[in-house]
């Protein structure tokens, strides 16, 4: 027990919000913290003693070392690397899946041990400081969602774009990028295998004492959110890439849409508090908008390709709810920068569009000025968007198979 000593001694400084988090590329909403516990008392007439040592030594070390990671993940260009040149994010992640076989010991066919622990971790977007339940499916659930919760901050970590000896942005390289793009999938993946194949596992009492941070709701957001996030690294990637044609510009924009539509209703009536809660939500209409944006520009841009008036009219609504939608973002991502803890502005995917929307529907409006002398181009209906399935879809998790009490 010794080593645990390592853990910081006040543990608000997990929960504490940092005055500035630095640039955020994506999002994450603290990291929550497993508490220490005493297992080998509980587990003593259940578990052979060689597995609940194992079980002890695993959720200790997990204690340590995720109570440094949540520090370290509201500062990403300042994260720790282990002796041996790896990252602490992934080496916590290493441990958390070589902790989840023994966990699902407590929880497999024929144990009667789901209930004996109360295990407590401390949250970061629920009211309440910390939540203990009497469940090794919370368990399951916590270890699920810090592991998707590391994986985004690794691709935070990539997206940032790092800053060179004489003080400039270097570009985030292409294959930072896509690497990004597989993280988001893992990510996505450990939420949907959360939402559907342990949230359904917890007794109704025991979902009903479960933070916010993991309600079903803010798990969807998040999960919608990374696949969100691989969209709009691929529109960047297409909007580099002279190859790609408007069309598939605007089906990537659309189905950006309609994932973060999805992360914005899921979160709509959650009761988070203030700071990371509504920081959290803050970032989810920003980027919301600013994909309807971007959607709305390329849809225009496509309509106006038509040979009638009606196509040149529908080009021009489109492309003035983009101008519209784009000083919406503008003014969200500025709410959103601002509120504590504070984070200045990063250069994203879309930064390129923002001046490309303008310029093109002030240009699109000149070239067709001759109809705006007809009333009804003044108020034509803003077209709707193309309704595009998304193509990502969550990289498939299965819970390990739990281990072998011999």
């Amino acid at each position: 027990m010794g080593c645990l000593n390592s853990k910081p001694n006040d543990a608000g400084a997990i929960r504490r919000r940092p005055g500035n988090i630095g640039e955020v590329a994506v999002f994450i909403p603290g990291l929550r913290v497993p508490e220490s516990l005493e297992l080998s008392q509980p587990l003593n007439d259940g578990l052979p003693r060689r597995l609940t040592e194992r079980l002890a030594a695993l959720r200790s070390r997990i204690v340590v070392m995720a109570s440094h990671e949540a520090l370290s993940v509201t500062r990403p260009r300042k994260r720790t690397f282990t002796q041996h040149g790896g990252s602490t994010s992934a080496d916590l992640l290493q441990a958390l899946e070589e902790y989840l076989p023994v966990l699902l010991g407590l929880v497999k066919e024929g144990s009667n041990l789901e209930d004996k622990i109360q295990f407590s971790w401390m949250n970061q977007e629920d009211d309440a400081e910390e939540t203990a339940l009497p469940s090794s499916w919370y368990e399951v659930l916590s270890v699920l969602h810090m592991m998707a919760m590391l994986r985004l901050s690794q691709a935070n970590s990539l997206l940032l774009p790092k800053t060179s000896l004489e003080g400039y942005h270097a570009k985030v390289s292409e294959d930072n990028k896509r690497a990004s793009v597989e993280i988001f999938l893992k990510a996505s993946g450990f939420l949907e295998c959360a939402i559907q194949h342990v949230l359904p596992r917890i007794s109704p009492e025991n979902r009903k004492g479960l933070p916010v941070d993991l309600s079903e709701g803010v798990l969807k957001a998040i999960c919608m959110q990374a696949l969100g996030q691989a969209i709009d690294v691929q529109l960047g990637l297409a909007i580099d890439s002279p190859k790609a044609t408007l069309a598939v510009k605007r089906r990537l924009a659309c189905e950006m849409v309609k994932c973060w539509q999805q992360a914005h209703e899921s979160m709509a009536d959650l009761p988070l508090i203030d700071s990371w809660g509504e920081k959290h939500r803050l970032f989810v209409k920003w980027k919301y908008v600013e994909a309807k944006a971007a959607a709305y520009y390329y849809h225009g841009l496509i309509l106006d390709e038509g040979n009638t008036e009606k196509s040149h009219r529908m080009a021009i609504a489109a492309l003035q709810s983009a101008e519209e939608l784009l000083r919406e973002s503008k003014d969200i991502a500025e709410t959103f920068h601002a509120a504590p803890p504070v984070s200045p502005p990063a250069c994203g995917s879309l930064k390129y569009l923002h001046e490309k929307i303008q310029k093109d529907s002030s240009c699109k409006v000149r070239i067709n000025k001759d109809l705006y002398s007809n009333d009804s181009i003044i108020h034509e209906a803003v077209p709707a968007l193309p309704d595009f399935a998304v193509a990502l879809k969550p990289e498939e998790y299965r819970l390990p198979a739990a281990a072998n009490d011999n």
